[in-house]
């Protein structure tokens, strides 16, 4: 299954604007998660219909509805309904092969954007699109799974931890974007110090196993640049676009987001390089050592020829030679052989030339 190419055969020949899921389903089915609160309120709720949103919209001066599953795309086209979302942004919701962007309108700011997990046992990487949906003072928010990458906004929204209660529904898209690109940085710090291991194994004891764990991250930052690019040119969209849904009060922190982001990005370029660097080394090093083996066999070689070349002339056909009265000495020229093969291969392997 490819990672890095989400196919779109089933939206061939579809007309733009309807929406079609597009990539792995990953829960059987969808969850409705609302939470509305203000500045001394909160209250979630948990529906099992887009209709019983209704009954919620106008009664906390900020909602935060969450959305886990995408491939319902009747209960998507059912969201788009009630809050007017352009049938477009729709598609690009269900669409999980969606390049991370930013999309603002007059009265709503789209962002989709990729969640990186990393699977501690394969120290593989894997993606999750978020999806958010901005307007006045209503924030949607569509997942591919359930999860718990949001619970520490949860708990400061129940605790009235910061400022996040306090702050328009902006702030809270802020919040749940910093999250993500923190994410970021703690994954490239994962990385980094697994690619700064190498370093020393890469001239101590250059093999196999090193060559391919090398590549094996190559491939995985390779992943993660895919995800994170994008997502940095997204992200400085916040600082060109003009919009009344964000306020002067809170750019400064969607500036800071952009750093943030931008030193992730940096970051994964390092340690590409660096990976580049360190397959060079591998290389040089292997062939340094194939020298070493070429030298050691060519002064054999020179020591033997020689005796080879004599003992082809003359042969061993002397009349005095002790070892032909000997009863067992056919079996004892094999065992010299033998012994001495094994001996060779022993030094071999000792040198680690094999």
């Amino acid at each position: 299954m490819t990672r890095f190419i989400t196919k779109q055969k089933h939206t061939k020949h579809v007309i733009p604007g309807n929406p079609i899921f597009v990539g792995n389903q990953k829960e059987e089915n969808t969850r409705i998660r609302l939470i509305g609160y203000d500045t001394n309120t909160i209250a979630e709720v948990e529906l099992q219909t887009v209709s019983e949103l209704s009954d919620y919209l106008n009664k906390y001066e900020k909602i935060w509805i969450n959305i886990d599953g995408l491939h319902d795309v009747k209960l998507l086209g059912e969201v788009g309904k009630l809050f007017t979302i352009h049938t477009l942004v729709l598609e690009d919701i269900a669409n999980t092969g969606q390049r991370p962007k930013v999309d603002i309108g007059e009265d709503y700011i789209f962002t989709s954007i990729k969640m990186m997990f990393l699977d501690e046992k394969i120290h593989r990487l894997e993606a999750e699109q978020i999806s958010m949906y901005l307007t006045k003072n209503i924030l949607i928010t569509f997942q591919e799974k359930q999860g718990d990458i949001f619970e520490p906004i949860r708990e400061r929204l129940r605790n009235k931890k910061g400022r996040v209660r306090n702050y328009n529904i902006t702030y809270l898209k802020y919040c749940l974007l910093d999250l993500i690109v923190d994410n970021y940085n703690f994954l490239m710090e994962t990385f980094g110090e697994k690619v700064e291991d190498l370093e020393d194994k890469i001239l101590l004891e250059p093999n196999k196993d090193i060559l391919a764990e090398i590549n094996k991250n190559k491939i995985e930052l390779n992943y993660f640049r895919k995800a994170i690019r994008p997502a940095r040119e997204a992200i400085s969209n916040f600082k060109d676009f003009k919009t009344d849904l964000i306020s002067k009060k809170e750019q400064p922190f969607f500036n800071d987001l952009q750093d943030l982001i931008q030193r992730s990005y940096d970051l994964v370029e390092n340690y590409k390089n660096m990976l580049s660097e360190q397959l060079t080394v591998y290389s040089t090093n292997v062939n340094n050592r194939l020298n070493d083996i070429m030298k050691i066999l060519t002064i054999f070689s020179v020591v033997f020829i020689p005796i080879t070349f004599i003992a082809g002339i003359y042969g061993t056909n002397f009349e005095y030679i002790p070892e032909l009265t000997y009863r067992s000495g056919y079996f004892v020229m094999w065992g010299v052989i033998l012994f001495t093969v094994v001996v060779m291969l022993g030094y071999f392997k000792y040198k680690k030339w094999f």
